[in-house]
């Protein structure tokens, strides 16, 4: 097959993953699509790497498309610039499924060996290490196409995402072994993915944690505030006008607003309103925890926080996974020439710190986490494990009306079936949502429309394998599934230079 067709045919595969994911769901379509990048690289082992690249750069271009109206339609950038930055993380990450291939296929020589052990190890690790180089950006993890429809989503409470992701791609080198193998050893394939559906089946029904104290009565205020207007000043008193009628006229046990829901430093808030809207919840009997941006103790740093109005003290939570580019500046010296073409205030926030206890409010041990700081489900695990409920505040107006507030709904269902408890999520513009446990979405607010989401949750305690162990085991395994591998692949070579499908 011509190196361009195959190239060409690969880019397509990657492409139609983004039906795969959130909105649409189709998590049947990840095996199949890992299994055709998989058989193009059979056909010619030769441009594995530059196949998988392919793959990969269609792959993360469609899922992020939305990175282009963040930098353009909403911050202002030119296209000039916003195109080529829109295209820069998916040429990056594709440098992960690239390698994956190109791995599998110089290591182990028969195929049986190359997708049934190597790929599905060496892609995993990639998933893991793209979600960890450079800050990391885990979105698009192969393993969240599967949450929560697939089977295989039950997987997630014992090995975390990554075991999920293993179990996809496992599934792909099956499919591309199958009609390679003799007739009987197709048995044993057939048996191996009984097993891997079949286990993630019967462990979706198992609960891994229990309930602890009373219901909760919650409500999560969707402010939907344009981006446009969120950082205008003159705009600033009707968003707090928006807010204090939201949280007077909601009566809840807890309340949770949105990710700097209220635009302007907690300290430079007008005179009273704090009093007014803390005022407002007590009377009301709420226990109401708000998104603000906040000052720190020393000059110039200042932080993306969750506070706790009417708590005793006004404990806060401060993000601590920033995004690069949109809440810090990577590189400031070769960077920072692009920010005076972009509306993008408070793009130097500092950070939280790695642990930080959970929040008592209405009852509830409470770990907040704020915006993308769900995709990484390790992080999570240490303030989780003395949580009840988890709650995540988001603002996702930076991305107008396009996937991202589906696919970020995915991520929190995720880490919701990893922790085995309730997450609760509260964003400006969507997806607003009340995550059962078992990673169902209980409830869901219409997305860009203005409106307080009220609903009951249930705390919850125990711990999930995952938040005992963490990523170590998945991580070790496909170590030394690699190990595996090449020492397989080694002694077929010395053994017979010829290559040999069977």
């Amino acid at each position: 097959m011509p190196r361009l067709l195959l190239f060409a045919l690969a880019a397509v595969a990657g492409a139609l993953s983004v039906f795969a994911f959130a909105p649409w769901r189709m998590f049947w379509l990840m095996p199949l699509l890992l299994a055709a990048l998989a058989e193009l690289a059979e056909r010619r082992p030769a441009s594995a790497f530059g196949t998988g690249y392919a793959w990969g750069l269609a792959a993360y271009t469609t899922n992020f498309y939305w990175i282009y109206i963040s930098l353009h339609h909403v911050a202002g950038l030119p296209s000039v610039f916003a195109a080529p930055l829109t295209l820069l993380l998916p040429a990056y990450l594709a440098l992960y499924p690239g390698l994956a291939v190109w791995l599998s296929c110089r290591m182990a020589g028969r195929a049986w060996l190359r997708w049934l052990v190597a790929f599905p190890a060496a892609f995993t690790l990639g998933e893991w290490l793209r979600g960890w180089m450079l800050t990391g950006f885990p979105w698009g993890t192969a393993g969240y196409s599967q949450i929560t429809e697939s089977p295989l989503s039950g997987l997630a409470p014992v090995g975390g995402i990554y075991l999920v992701t293993w179990a996809v791609a496992l599934s792909a080198g099956v499919i591309v072994v199958f009609a390679r193998v003799r007739p009987r050893n197709r048995v044993v394939l057939l048996a191996l993915m009984a097993l891997v559906w079949g286990g993630g089946y019967h462990l979706r029904h198992r609960s891994w944690t229990q309930p602890v104290g009373e219901p909760v009565s919650v409500a999560l205020a969707q402010g939907n505030v344009p981006q446009s207007l969120k950082w205008d000043p003159q705009a600033a008193q009707g968003t707090l006008a928006l807010y204090y009628r939201q949280v007077a006229t909601t009566r809840t046990e807890l309340m949770i607003l949105p990710e700097t829901a209220l635009p302007l430093f907690l300290e430079d808030l007008p005179s009273g309103y704090l009093t007014m809207l803390k005022g407002a919840a007590e009377r009301n009997g709420t226990a109401l925890a708000v998104g603000v941006p906040r000052r720190g103790s020393s000059e110039n740093s200042y932080y993306n926080a969750v506070v706790a109005l009417t708590q005793p003290g006004t404990p806060a939570y401060a993000k601590n996974h920033l995004v690069p580019f949109g809440e810090f500046v990577p590189l400031p010296e070769l960077t920072g020439w692009l920010y005076q073409y972009m509306n993008m205030p408070l793009s130097g926030f500092s950070r939280g710190g790695a642990f930080q206890p959970p929040i008592e409010m209405a009852g509830q041990k409470i770990a907040f986490n704020v915006c993308y700081e769900d995709s990484f489900g390790e992080e999570l695990i240490a303030p989780a494990r003395e949580a009840t409920l988890l709650a995540n505040v988001s603002n996702l107006a930076w991305f107008g009306e396009s996937a991202a507030s589906s696919q970020h709904l995915q991520l929190s269902q995720a880490r919701a079936l990893e922790t085995g408890r309730y997450m609760v999520r509260a964003t400006n513009t969507g997806m607003t949502a009340i995550v059962r446990p078992d990673g169902e979405v209980e409830m869901v607010a219409a997305p860009d429309t203005r409106q307080v989401l009220v609903g009951t949750v249930q705390g919850r305690t125990g711990l999930t394998p995952y938040m005992i162990h963490g990523d170590t085991p998945i991580l070790a395994a496909m170590g030394l599934l690699l190990l595996i591998a090449a020492v397989a692949g080694w002694r077929q070579r010395s053994q017979s230079p010829a290559y040999r499908i069977y």
